[in-house]
This record gives C-alpha cells, structure tokens and sequence, in this order.
C-alpha cells in the first residue's frame, strides 16, 4: 500500500467537498488541470477510483466515501501539528480555539477552561459560539480544535467525552408565583409552557427525558422566538419556564429569577475533537479513561 500524501488528500477532500473541480481548483488556488492530475494520481496510487466523473456531474464512489470519512480527520490533526509546531518554533503564541453551543454560556466555558489556563499560560484559548449542526464540520476543518455542548450525536473521525455533569435549574419571571421559593420540583411547573431554544436537538430531547422521569410532561413546548441569546432571557411571562445552569437567584438578565430543582437534577457537558488531535487543550480536557 502506497504512503498517505498529505498534500494529496487535502486535493481530494477539496473535491469530496465541493463536488467540483472548478470550485475546488478555485479553492485551492490551483489550476483545474493540475488538481485533476494530483487526484488521478492518488487514484494511481490507491488502484481504486475515487470519483465519478461526467461533464456536468462529479459523485464520490464508496471508495471515495470511506477516504472522504477518514481522511478529513487525520488532515485536520496534520494542519492543527503543523500550525503548533510552526507557532511554537517562531515564538508566537499558541491558540486553541473552541466552539461551544448557546447552551454552554460564556461563563461556564470560562470556568471550564481556567484550569487549562493555569498550566498552560503560554496557550491563548479562544471561545466562540457556533450552532451544535456546525460544530462537526468546524472541528474536520480543523477551524476549532475543541467543542462543548450538552449533547453530540458523534461523527466517524472524531471523538466525544463528557468531562462535566452541571446542576439544572429553573428560571423563572419575577411574577411568577412559585419564583420567591427556594427550591421547585418539576411537577410544579405542570401548568406551564417550557421554553426551548430549538425545535429538534439533542439537548431538547435530554430536557424532555428528564422533566418526564421527575414526572412532568409540561402543557405546551415552545421555541424561543430570539435565538442566540442567553439562556436565562428565555421566558417572557409568568406561565413560562425554561431549564438552565445559571445560580439561583435573581438573574443579570432583568425580570427572572433561577430557582434550584429539588430533587437536584444535572446535565452534562460534553467536549467534541478530532481523534488523534495535538491540541494541548484535548489532552487536558480529554485525558484518558
């Protein structure tokens, strides 16, 4: 069997990804021409094809899908190693970067991050938000290096941990009846609208799961209609709830109060990477079983 041509396989994904030569040369900066030549020859080199071709038309064959599947990863973990090794060998600052869902607040990825902080203060982290459907994507394009939500489907090419569980809580307006108490059980909350923040997602389904084993099936489901902003602004009246990890007590967002869940109830937080990544920050967060 041939050796792995790096230079070869980004050719390839290029291709798988754009399913064109044209807007893949172009990608690439590169000559059509020379873009085929290099994915005839990786054809060469494998002895299979990887490409349907037509004048109009370009399809992956499964030999194709399965190099497409486990390529994407190993060149994101090849750039990534070469991005560090070339910012450590200049004396730049090294930069991880992580892509947390608006179900991870700014806060909690913070908090999460300051023991990586402490042992690498050398390392700049940079967090960003970015909708749970992208974040696979981000990661196999090596843009992030790390992802956080609460829940990942998964992917071929990249591994999931959960490396936290978070107490849930519920959050309230301030005329609420039930927001002066300390602590609610769910069933409580059995006349009340819950407010999600998607339609269909994993996390939702978690939500759903755990109001229903606390016996709470709530009246009515509804998505918040302003998407991208905190948690705790969710709720709007006093016959809505939403589920959150902030503190209990009165809120920053103006008009709510969190109140804690008896019996206490928590959620996890769950981090996504490339399998076989060098970032420092997945061998700190993703350690080993």
């Amino acid at each position: 069997m041939t050796t792995l041509d790096m230079r070869k396989l980004s050719h390839f994904v290029a291709v798988a990804e754009e399913l064109s030569f044209t807007r893949a040369a172009a990608r690439l900066q590169m000559s059509q021409q020379a873009l085929s030549t290099s994915i005839r020859r990786l054809e060469r080199d494998l002895d299979v094809t990887l490409f349907e071709r037509s004048p109009h038309h370009v399809e992956l064959t499964d030999a194709g899908q399965a190099l497409l599947e486990s390529g994407r990863p190993l060149l994101a973990a090849s750039n990534s190693a070469l991005d560090r090794a070339w910012r450590i060998g200049h004396g730049e600052l090294e930069v991880v970067r992580v892509g947390r869902t608006p179900a991870i607040t700014g806060e909690e990825a913070t908090t999460l991050m300051a023991p990586f902080r402490r042992s690498h203060p050398q390392v700049e982290v940079s967090v960003e938000q970015h909708w749970p459907a992208d974040l696979p994507g981000l990661l196999l394009a090596g843009r992030i290096d790390l992802a956080l939500a609460r829940v990942f489907a998964g992917g071929k090419g990249l591994t999931t941990k959960t490396i936290a569980t978070q107490p849930l809580r519920v959050v309230l307006c301030d005329e609420h009846p039930l927001a002066a108490r300390g602590a609610v059980h769910l069933t409580d909350l059995k006349d009340d609208t819950l407010v999600v923040w998607s339609q269909n997602s994993g996390y939702r389904q978690l939500l759903l799961d755990l109001c229903r084993r606390a016996g709470l099936e709530p009246r009515e489901v509804v998505v918040n209609p302003i998407q991208g902003t905190p948690p705790v602004t969710a709720v709007s009246g006093p016959g809505e709830f939403a589920l959150v990890t902030a503190p209990a007590g009165r809120s920053s967002a103006p008009g709510v109060t969190v109140v804690d869940i008896e019996p206490s109830v928590h959620v996890p937080v769950t981090a996504m990477w490339v399998t076989g990544s060098t970032s420092p920050l997945v061998a700190t967060l993703g350690g080993s079983d």
